[in-house]
């Protein structure tokens, strides 16, 4: 439902275009009915955009992002590489704790390989019906799309059509309703004249008047 409800009466199909003193005339003067921070602000007919709710991570991202600073951080890869044995010690004695600590990263890494072994082989397997289905949805969206917008367009034709059809009908008349109201302003400037003439005469005559009953 429109924010605003106005109509707008005009008439393309008969009224022949503007000049281009008359186009700039007609921007001068919307120009001075608009407040001087419009290009700014908005209309009080639009709603306020609502504020974001945003977790702090996200807002972390966005101002990193407006900020233009590099990214950093993010997940350490390095958890899912082969990790090399550690070396022994001066006694020759291995370290336990960095042996743990090296298993501990091989089961990690181990466990990731197979994880990703296991996805590959189901993406091999589903993965091409899965694509096939989902380009389908995607192409059924795409008619969906291009039938609702033939169709707007279609009523935009028709509604087009039928303004065209009702003015040109309409054209003989609103001709000579223009043609009588142009002679009925031109009648009013002749009485207006005529008026004007005969107003002068009474006042030239008056002063006729007055001169020869100051000449006596």
């Amino acid at each position: 439902m429109p924010l605003i409800n106005e109509s707008h009466d005009s008439l393309p199909y008969i009224d022949a275009a503007p000049s281009t003193q008359a186009r700039a005339n007609a921007e001068r003067l919307i120009s001075a009915e608009l407040s001087p921070d419009h290009s700014s602000t908005i209309h009080p007919s639009i709603p306020a955009f609502p504020e974001p709710r945003l977790s702090p991570l996200i807002q972390q991202e966005v101002e990193r992002k407006a900020a233009g600073q590099p990214l950093t951080g993010g997940i350490d890869l390095s958890r899912y590489e082969a990790p090399e044995a550690p070396s022994r010690g001066a006694d020759s004695n291995p370290n336990l704790d960095e042996w743990r600590q090296t298993l501990q990263k091989a089961y990690t890494a181990s466990s990731h390989l197979s994880m990703r072994h296991e996805n590959l082989a189901l993406l091999e397997e589903n993965g091409k019906n899965a694509w096939l289905i989902g380009n389908s949805q995607l192409e059924d969206i795409l008619r969906n799309l291009e039938k609702e917008l033939a169709e707007t367009k279609e009523a935009a034709e028709t509604v087009n059509k039928e303004r065209k059809i009702a003015q040109e009908a309409r054209q003989g008349e609103l001709a000579g309703l223009e043609e009588t109201w142009k002679r009925g302003v031109g009648a009013i400037l002749d009485v207006e004249l005529a008026a004007e003439g005969l107003r002068m005469q009474i006042l030239e005559q008056r002063r006729q008047f007055a001169q020869q009953q100051h000449a006596r």
